[in-house]
């Protein structure tokens, strides 16, 4: 027998209008159109991408500066230093990690994720002040970085710490989120778990009242590398 759930799911797939099959090219057409209102950074220079990347992540709250990739190393280890940060988490393995690392003054603490989340919750979530981790990309139009989370910078890298920093360079940062999904040809090889950050976590309760850090880090930093000495960034086949 045909129940009532069946009956009226059956009713409102007869009462839906034929909906016209939507080609690849057409699909694509549309998406461009939705984003049409960030059409003047469609054939923005990179400097422009830069400007609009970086005063929508200060319009969230994060806070924005700009280095070569000479001097953020330096730069940045200086900040964390008078921020009082005494324990880093980064991944050693990579480049940027390694950099980092070496640059730090011997009051903060390098931490590499390097054991199961279980073993010592309590004392990454007590003793912890911040996490760094290096942007698989960016989007100008609404200030977002694009995260791939692997095993060297797990999600909880960038979500547990009360400050999450992020190093992201200028030659990665796309349009829009339609043309960082082309670009980077995500759909050849989607990630497990991309992720996506427009400024520092925030909520805010049935009065409107708005509150930071309630469900991830209440700081957010971007450092964004200008100068990356001839080297291309932009994912592609890759990844």
């Amino acid at each position: 027998m045909i129940g009532a759930r069946e009956r009226i799911l059956g009713r409102l797939r007869s009462a839906q209008p034929a909906q016209p099959s939507v080609g690849e090219t057409q699909l694509d057409g549309r998406i461009d159109a939705h984003y049409g209102q960030w059409g003047a950074l469609r054939e923005a220079t990179g400097a422009a991408r830069i400007d609009a990347f970086e005063a929508a992540l200060t319009a969230a709250h994060a806070e924005v500066w700009r280095a070569s990739a000479a001097t953020w190393q330096a730069h940045l280890a200086e900040r964390i230093a008078q921020a009082g940060v005494r324990r880093l988490l980064l991944d050693t393995e990579r480049p940027e990690g390694a950099a980092l690392a070496a640059a730090l003054p011997a009051t903060v603490e390098p931490l590499p994720f390097a054991q199961p989340l279980e073993q010592w919750k309590a004392e990454l979530f007590d003793t912890v002040e911040a996490g760094f981790t290096v942007a698989r990309s960016g989007i100008a139009a609404t200030g977002t970085l694009v995260l791939c989370p692997d095993r060297g910078s797990p999600r909880t890298m960038s979500l547990a710490p009360p400050l999450h920093i992020a190093l992201v360079y200028a030659d990665t940062l796309h349009r829009d989120l339609h043309e960082a999904a082309h670009t980077e040809r995500w759909r050849e090889g989607m990630p497990t778990n991309l992720v996506l950050v427009s400024g520092p976590s925030k909520t805010s309760d049935i009065q409107q009242t708005l509150a930071y850090g309630a469900h991830g880090p209440r700081m957010l930093w971007v450092v964004i590398v200008t100068d990356d000495e001839g080297t291309d960034h932009t994912q592609g086949d890759d990844r």
